[in-house]
């Protein structure tokens, strides 16, 4: 007998630009913080966890299309974003190698911060019953806080993985667990997220 899901884990933007150490933020810090945070592995062990438990997977990639304007200009984000990083169908957007989506896994591709907007996430998770989501990924004052604010007025219980996130800086990563996101989303670590999910 299938037991419906309850929890969904959502990996944001752990993407060759983001991360990488030859991304195209790797000078902005993003790198070094995202080493300093050992994401990329801490990333992996909770999807482990959520493969072995049959939580449900969604990847979410932040994407620019190679169009003049396409993105918009009306907030410093999305001309940081533009016109040279994230291109679609690039290295630079593509997940990084460790954290590879496998059979199953969802992928969504979006144009702005948050996975609510411009993707058709609330619906596949109203699908699957999924009321509590666990979030990880890069970076975390950004888009991962963007959607765990969208997944908070949508209903959801919502944690994040401190240490399966990171930032441009360790001064950025700071004020989004510590200050933004203190009443929106339980803040918790790797081993604890993924023995929740064990079955």
């Amino acid at each position: 007998m299938t037991t419906t899901p309850t929890s969904a884990v959502i990996v944001i933007d752990m993407q060759n630009d983001t991360v990488h150490p030859e991304g195209a933020y790797a000078s902005f810090g993003a790198a070094e913080h995202a080493k300093a945070q050992n994401v990329i592995d801490n990333v992996g062990t909770l999807l482990d966890a959520a493969r072995a438990s049959a939580t449900p997977v969604f990847y979410s990639r932040i994407v620019v299309y190679p169009v003049p304007g396409l993105g918009g200009d009306n907030a410093p984000i999305f001309q940081m974003l533009a016109p040279d990083t994230f291109k679609f169908d690039s290295w630079g957007a593509a997940i990084v190698d460790e954290l590879a989506p496998k059979a199953g896994d969802v992928v969504l591709d979006r144009t702005r911060m948050s996975v609510f907007n411009g993707t058709e996430i609330n619906t596949l998770l109203r699908n699957l019953g999924v009321t509590d989501l666990i979030v990880v990924g890069a970076w975390t004052n950004m888009a991962v806080e963007h959607t765990i604010r969208d997944a908070a007025d949508h209903g959801y219980t919502v944690k994040i993985v401190e240490d399966a996130t990171s930032s441009l800086s360790a001064e950025w990563q700071h004020a989004a667990v510590s200050f933004a996101l203190t009443n929106i989303a339980a803040n918790v670590d790797t081993a604890t997220a993924s023995a929740s999910l064990a079955k």
